[in-house]
């Protein structure tokens, strides 16, 4: 009698951690699936979407009624145009808040572990959290725009000057995420983001050309406000919609003297600089 061995049976069981036998369909479509999450999120939590809606159209009103009647735009012309470019200005910068609490929120209720369990590409997360608040950053610019033509607002610039500054608002919008990215990444709950957003964002706001003409404020907050992106953003985009705007003079610096250009600057500088920094810092935050 011949004894026989048992045949040793192995089952591959998946270990945690590890991704399932599928593969990601590409960059492009993990991208497109995580800011569709991004977007579907803000479908369901219309009260999200507060900052994109609501608040743009509540400061042009207030401060075109309010204020209208009190400043005078230097050089003469309507102060509710000249208000439209900090207004849009203002919102922009306020984009990197909705960035980084999306962030913080995928961080809290860790839908991050969740992400690194699946085949998706590498970078597919932080490239679906840009592609979605760029595309938000759409809603305020478009509600802005036709608030503004409601209240007298008007450009009587060319087309292509005007294509312009819709260009110059998304590319800011774009460059703004990745600072998100970076407080979203550092920063560990969506209360200590909202705390420290409008700790820094607010002060950025208004020192600067937003609401009022730099020549009426103080030193040394007139030198901050020269050299501060906002201010260049907002007489930058007046200068592109041909709206009143206080002059320059030689005596100013570059930037208010070429506010277009010293924009364009601030982009490139944000997106080269800050992006590389916010993707080490997030991938660092998520490995811990």
């Amino acid at each position: 009698m011949t004894a026989t061995t048992p045949t040793e049976i192995t089952i591959d069981v998946p270990v945690a951690g590890e991704s399932e036998p599928h593969e990601s369909l590409g960059v492009l479509h993990d991208v497109w699936v995580i800011a569709r999450r991004g977007l579907i999120h803000m479908k369901r939590q219309p009260e999200a979407l507060s900052d994109a809606t609501i608040q743009p159209i509540m400061f042009v009103l207030l401060f075109a009624f309010v204020f209208g009647g009190a400043i005078k735009v230097p050089g003469g012309g309507s102060y509710k145009e000249f208000l439209m470019g900090g207004i849009f200005a203002q919102t922009l910068v306020f984009s990197a808040f909705g960035v980084a609490m999306s962030i913080a929120n995928d961080r809290k209720n860790q839908a991050v572990d969740r992400f690194r369990s699946l085949p998706i590409a590498n970078g597919a997360v932080l490239g679906g959290h840009a592609v979605a608040n760029v595309l938000k950053s759409l809603l305020p610019i478009v509600l802005m725009s036709l608030t503004g033509l409601l209240i007298g607002w008007r450009i009587h610039s060319s087309a292509l000057e005007a294509a312009h500054g819709y260009v110059l608002m998304i590319a800011f919008s774009f460059a703004m995420i990745w600072i998100g990215v970076f407080l979203g990444s550092i920063v560990a709950t969506p209360e200590g983001v909202t705390g420290i957003a409008f700790a820094v964002l607010f002060p950025i706001t208004f020192i600067a050309s937003t609401f009022v003409p730099l020549i009426t404020m103080p030193e040394p907050l007139r030198t901050v406000a020269q050299w501060n992106p906002t201010s260049s953003l907002a007489d930058a985009l007046r200068e592109l919609f041909g709206n009143p705007n206080t002059p320059a003079v030689p005596s100013d610096p570059w930037p208010m003297q070429h506010p277009v250009a010293y924009t364009w600057i601030w982009i490139v500088g944000l997106v080269l600089v800050i992006a590389p920094l916010a993707v080490r810092v997030y991938r660092k935050s998520i490995a811990d």
